[in-house]
């Protein structure tokens, strides 16, 4: 049964923002509390900034093969839903497994396992998303979903960072043990997540088209599609994952506040970050149907270079100051929450015909795992030879994508 959408304020569109709450609000605590539990460990501020940038550019590579892969599957069956519930149950439990862990390649393999669900579920959540709106309210409704992600994504390390604040040291044996009971805790809103999405979203079904080859599927893909791509894979090459922003908080943090709490700074900056991009994610849908997704993505792109140069310059001055976190954690939820609506909603855009739209939105996942994973485990380590290289070369690779969107015009 697929009822006809009722606006673009729909079922499935209110559905799919709740999953996204809660589905944050699980991976994200625990996203926030991965670089102190690294600490915790006995890996170095060096070693553990490797670390995070192997464990997130391999987990976001991972994930970006499977995107592709079950994207096109899905346009080869016609239909989307059941992978994506798989996706969010996979991705809701995965983290429990880093409460047993004894060193970083226990942790790397519950990312990765936690981000293979993201890949399951990714591109199919944004193609039935897509479908379930007409064209002219496709950023909103985008924008919404970015919304309760990132509103999620603000409780999360908050709940963390109160958890960690709050249980007493003499509850524990040693300094490790708080990080994994939250590890833990991550399996309520986890599995809350694949819940919500199996109960009320409804999927509109397509024509399938067995016979479709991979190839002959990307093939297929309109050409300004694939213009579209080229910037989007050069600011993905320096767009690395925040939470090297979050180890470099710590490490900014620590001489004048001492480890613990740096480490509950580092994660309420990452809960304010998150919540600057819950206040922009609608607005900056908004404007990208108002003036067009490409110039507002080309702005946000922008952004995102002045977020890479000011930890740059940070870390190049040495200054500390809490002020100043605030504001470049602020521009990094401004930037990541234009990217996260507009970006899927222009693919959309420039790929009309439904029947191919899972291959195009994991096509783009690949090429941001791609990128994801160059930038995290180059800037992860640079921290090595000094985090201000790793934050000035991220800068000059997103300022090659935000020109080439900006002068590009994809038809």
């Amino acid at each position: 049964m697929n009822p006809e959408p009722s606006g673009w304020f729909n079922r499935t569109v209110v559905g799919a923002g709740v999953t996204s709450f809660l589905a944050d609000v699980g991976y994200e605590m625990a996203t926030a509390i991965l670089p102190q539990f690294l600490l915790t460990l006995g890996l170095p501020p060096d070693a553990a900034a490797r670390a995070v940038g192997l464990i997130d550019g391999l987990s976001d590579l991972l994930s970006s093969a499977f995107k592709l892969g079950v994207g096109w599957y899905s346009d080869t069956i016609g239909h989307r839903k059941t992978f994506v519930v798989t996706g969010y149950a996979l991705t809701g439990t995965a983290f429990a497994l880093c409460a047993f862990a004894v060193g970083w390649p226990l942790v790397m393999v519950a990312k990765s396992l936690a981000w293979i669900g993201k890949g399951i579920r990714g591109p199919l959540r944004n193609a039935i998303l897509a479908d379930a709106v007409d064209p002219q309210h496709r950023g909103k409704a985008f924008g919404f979903h970015r919304a309760g992600d990132t509103l999620g994504a603000i409780l999360g390390p908050l709940l963390g960072a109160a958890l960690i604040a709050g249980m007493p040291a003499h509850w524990f044996a040693s300094a490790d043990e708080p990080y994994r009971l939250v590890f833990l805790v991550t399996l309520i809103p986890g599995i809350g997540a694949a819940v919500v999405f199996a109960t009320l979203i409804r999927e509109q079904r397509f024509n399938p088209k067995p016979g479709l080859r991979l190839g002959a599927s990307i093939r297929s893909l309109p050409t300004g599609f694939r213009r579209y791509l080229v910037g989007v894979g050069l600011f993905g090459l320096g767009d690395f994952s925040h939470t090297l922003l979050i180890l470099a908080a710590t490490i900014l943090l620590t001489p004048e506040h001492g480890e613990q709490a740096a480490a509950v700074w580092a994660m309420a900056l990452y809960s304010w970050k998150n919540a600057v991009g819950a206040a922009a994610a609608f607005p900056a849908g908004w404007l990208g149907d108002k003036l067009g997704h490409r110039p507002v993505l080309a702005g946000g792109y922008a952004v995102g270079v002045l977020t890479a140069l000011g930890f740059a310059a940070l870390f190049a001055t040495g200054t500390t100051g809490l002020g100043w976190l605030a504001v470049l954690f602020a521009l990094a939820g401004a930037y990541l929450a234009v990217e996260e609506a507009i970006e899927p909603a222009m693919a959309a855009d420039l790929v009309p015909d439904p029947a191919t739209r899972g291959t195009a939105f994991g096509v783009l996942a690949g090429v941001n795992g791609v990128g994801d994973f160059v930038a995290s485990v180059g800037v992860g380590a640079l921290f090595a030879v000094g985090p201000q290289i790793g934050f000035a070369a991220a800068s000059v690779l997103m300022a090659a994508g935000a020109t080439w969107v900006a002068l590009t015009r994809p038809r």
